[in-house]
């Protein structure tokens, strides 16, 4: 198991000027910090992170623990108000409270979007965001292990090394150990007409595919953000269990400036002071809501929360995109082992933990792999597609660019990856039960380019201000409005699909028994299918946007500008999931780390031409 990077007490922490300060210690924050303090060894740097440290948790480290951590002690313990067009459901939405953030506790996916998506951002205005612009900031931040010549040949993992980093601190790798229904994966796709993209982080995710993992190999432990700084540069000071109440922002000669950070730990309060910058790597929830209890954000929000406004920015926590995502489980085979088993039988679990601790394989060194993004033209009519088309050109949720954005993304000539499916063994729904005796099988249907946008601030008060204590208004209005309908519409069309081509279809038809949610009857019935979606639609929790790079709209299209500084005050940066203006096709770690890279370099260049 891996050692922690070292921390620091809060009294030692709050004695010093800092020249960086960055809050949350998670997946962009602490890759922000590690590097700012690699750069130059006379930057004092420090990060502030609400959670704690964990050392040789194996609901972490083992790659088959994934989600055991989600709703834990080291969650936030967030939920969406209720979605009207989730018939009235608040969903969870976990996010990390440990150093290392979200990268501790995620199911490791590690994939990039196709060039479009990130061109898109450029063309939006944000110089030097798009594909060529982000690529050599992915490959930073990782180092790809190579499958061996038999997991290649065996399990169909083909794969171009060339597009992969090969000297950054976060670990990437394909299993050792897969799923037995991961051998039907690529032949069933390839039945129904969808390639097999051996390159897809090389600018294009559509096709069928075996995913890499943010996963060390040679231990076969998670790799995540505290991989860059253990161990800590000398320079590198680490505050946990740091809650942050604000950004000092003082009015200097005029200007507003970001001179220091107010922070509670273990009871008592402390102010920090930072000489260059403070940059919030908080995350797409935690950011926003920094930034609006420091005075930064809409006056009207602002009020309702009885925070005084110092800068007006009217998008700060709008914008907010997620990826909507639906369970279809399946009765399978009997014989068919799978995570399920683990659970119930302490023989194999036993067993299992045996081999891990032996040699780093077996069961619980097995992940999701199956994956496959398709374009919606696939599999859809020219007539429909355009009747989707026609529906989205009414919509006024998103500014006209980035409406525009979307809407080709409906003409039927794009070929990007608009809906990713993912096929495992074992019941991931959170509503089905099953019966004992069965086995299951799980198809997610994940949408990647939401219509569904919106927003997350603090909470309106009355008698008194807002605090960090209390938790923000997270109302991603799924399926809300028209445009969250155009939604619901693309996601019914997708199951459609699934039911009658994917499972239908030889080798993976062989091991599925009969539709177990929804049920045949359900599956028959466009009323009931369309009220099943509304129930059974969750979060792939991939939030961003709240924080949006304004590109050529400025403040009023956005929080930070191409350089991820924030409007309206000097020395305050933004630098995580949040900056992202429009959401992308791909699980969004390793985009977050790429981000945190980029943002980094930014940060010393301008330091160093401030000199």
């Amino acid at each position: 198991m891996k050692s922690a990077p070292q921390t620091v007490n809060a009294d030692d922490f709050s004695s010093r000027t800092f020249d960086f300060l960055i809050v949350g210690g998670g997946t962009a924050g602490l890759a922000v910090a590690a590097r700012l303090a690699e750069a130059d060894s006379s930057f004092t740097v420090g990060v502030l992170e609400a959670g704690g440290v964990t050392e040789d948790d194996e609901d972490i480290d083992i790659p088959g623990h994934y989600g055991r951590s989600l709703g834990g002690s080291l969650d936030w313990h967030l939920e969406t108000v209720p979605q009207q067009g989730l018939g009235g459901r608040s969903l969870p939405w976990p996010r990390g409270k440990v150093l290392g953030g979200t990268s501790a506790l995620n199911y490791m996916a590690w994939n990039r979007a196709s060039r479009d998506d990130y061109d898109a951002w450029e063309a939006l205005g944000n110089t030097g965001w798009g594909w060529d612009g982000i690529l050599p900031f992915f490959k930073k931040s990782e180092t790809f292990h190579s499958p061996s010549l038999d997991v290649q040949k065996r399990y169909d993992v083909s794969h171009d090394a060339d597009t992969f980093g090969q000297s950054g601190p976060i670990q990437v790798s394909y299993p050792t150990d897969y799923s037995p229904s991961h051998s039907l994966w690529h032949n069933t796709l390839n039945a129904v007409g969808i390639k097999t993209n051996s390159s897809h982080v090389g600018g294009s995710n559509v096709g069928v595919w075996t995913t890499v993992n943010a996963v060390d190999p040679r231990s076969a432990i998670r790799s995540y953000s505290t991989d860059y700084c253990s161990p800590a540069a000398a320079n590198l000071h680490i505050l946990t269990h740091a809650t942050v109440n604000e950004v000092v922002v003082q009015d200097v000669d005029g200007q507003y400036v970001a001179t220091g950070i107010r922070f509670a730990c273990q009871g008592k309060e402390h102010v920090v002071s930072v000489s260059r910058e403070v940059i919030l790597s908080a995350g797409s929830v935690k950011s926003p809501q920094i930034l609006e209890l420091s005075g930064i954000g809409n006056p009207k929000v602002l009020a309702q929360a009885n925070v005084p406004v110092k800068v007006a920015s009217p998008t700060v926590g709008e914008n907010l995109q997620d990826h909507l995502m639906l369970a279809t489980i399946f009765e399978v085979d009997p014989l068919l082992a799978n995570r399920d088993d683990l659970q119930k039988d302490e023989k194999l679990r036993a067993a299992a933990r045996e081999q891990y601790a032996r040699d780093a394989t077996g069961p619980l060194t097995i992940l999701p792999v199956s994956l496959s993004y398709v374009p919606l033209a696939h599999f859809l009519s020219e007539e429909t597609l355009a009747g989707l088309f026609t529906k989205a050109d009414g919509l006024t949720v998103f500014d006209a660019e980035k409406k525009a954005i979307l809407k080709k993304r409906l003409d039927g000539h794009a070929n990007l990856g608009q809906i990713e499916y993912l096929f495992d063994l074992g019941n991931w729904s959170p509503y089905f039960k099953g019966e004992d005796g069965k086995k299951y099988g799980t198809m997610l249907q994940i949408l990647q380019y939401p219509f569904s946008v919106g927003s997350i601030h603090i909470r309106p008060t009355d008698d008194r201000s807002a605090t960090a204590e209390d938790k923000p208004v997270i109302d991603p209005q799924y399926y809300g409005g028209a445009h969250g309908a155009l939604d619901a519409e693309v996601m019914k069309q997708c199951a459609r699909f699934l039911q009658q081509k994917i499972v239908q279809t030889e080798p993976l038809a062989g091991i599925i028994r009969a539709p177990a949610s929804p049920s045949a009857a359900t599956i028959a019935d466009e009323d009931r299918l369309s009220e099943w979606i509304v129930q059974n639609t969750i979060t792939d929790w991939h939030p961003v946007g709240t924080c949006g790079m304004g590109g050529r709209a400025g403040i009023q299209g956005g929080v930070v500008d191409e350089r991820l500084r924030v409007y309206g005050v000097k020395g305050l940066r933004v630098v995580d999931a949040s900056v992202m203006p429009l959401q992308i096709s791909a699980h969004i770690q390793a985009t977050i780390y790429a981000i945190a890279e980029k943002g980094a370099h930014m940060i010393i260049e301008d330091a160093r031409d401030a000199k």
